[in-house]
């Protein structure tokens, strides 16, 4: 129990150490157009190695904007430059630690009414993805997924990916098989979300939310820790 204490607190503090690079990442307008995706991604490294003594991720583009935030984050879209009327996505989860602090939010250059509608959607839906979570103890990957795909409708957007988080733990999401459908907020896991992982512990998981709007060629995403903090 002690080793769980532990665990949950470090991916705790990898969040909390996100949530701070993000606000000083805002208040120091690092995100600015005409500047490239991995110019940017590069000043915010700096920032939390700064900030926080870390450098890590190096191959990984923290920064991605317009056309390339449609693409979920396991494709690897070219490097482009940003526009002064942009959607932006920050993602600061391999900044900090191996677990990952999964990490993900969404600014907005310029005053569209659109995508600052998408930049609150995200939020808000996520919240309700939350509340929906909260409320039943019982809920599996499969129905989590259906409550933010219906949300994500209603709101009048598509859902950009095919699931909507997944496990979180001792090793970064990219290891985690693809097909192991039960370590997904997806259709086709009928578990419980709350459950004891292989190894004997209470699974964590991370909600995430990818909104997009594919005609005027632009996305979103918002993540986080589901059932911690």
């Amino acid at each position: 129990m002690h080793d769980e204490s532990e665990r949950v607190e470090s991916l705790l503090d990898a969040q909390a150490k996100a949530v701070a690079l993000f606000s000083e990442v805002q208040s120091r307008r690092l995100v600015t157009a005409g500047e490239s995706e991995q110019g940017i991604s590069e000043r915010i490294r700096d920032l939390a190695q700064e900030l926080f003594g870390v450098r890590r991720g190096e191959d990984e583009r923290i920064v991605r904007s317009g056309t390339n935030t449609l693409q979920p984050y396991q494709v690897r879209p070219e490097n482009r430059l940003v526009d002064a009327d942009e959607v932006v996505v920050c993602d600061l989860g391999g900044v900090f630690e191996q677990r990952e602090a999964h990490f993900r939010r969404t600014a907005v250059l310029g005053g569209s009414p659109v995508k600052l509608r998408l930049r609150d959607d995200l939020q808000l839906i996520f919240e309700a993805g939350r509340r929906a979570f909260e409320s039943d103890p019982g809920i599996t990957g499969e129905e989590l997924f259906t409550v933010i795909a219906e949300l994500t409708t209603e709101a009048g957007w598509e859902f950009g990916s095919p699931h909507a988080g997944h496990l979180v733990g001792e090793v970064p999401p990219e290891t985690v098989a693809q097909d192991e459908v039960m370590s997904f907020i997806a259709p086709g896991n009928t578990q419980q979300l709350r459950r004891e992982d292989k190894a004997g512990r209470p699974c964590h998981w991370v909600l995430e939310v990818h909104l997009v709007d594919r005609d005027r060629g632009f996305g979103g995403f918002h993540d986080q820790l589901l059932d911690l903090g």
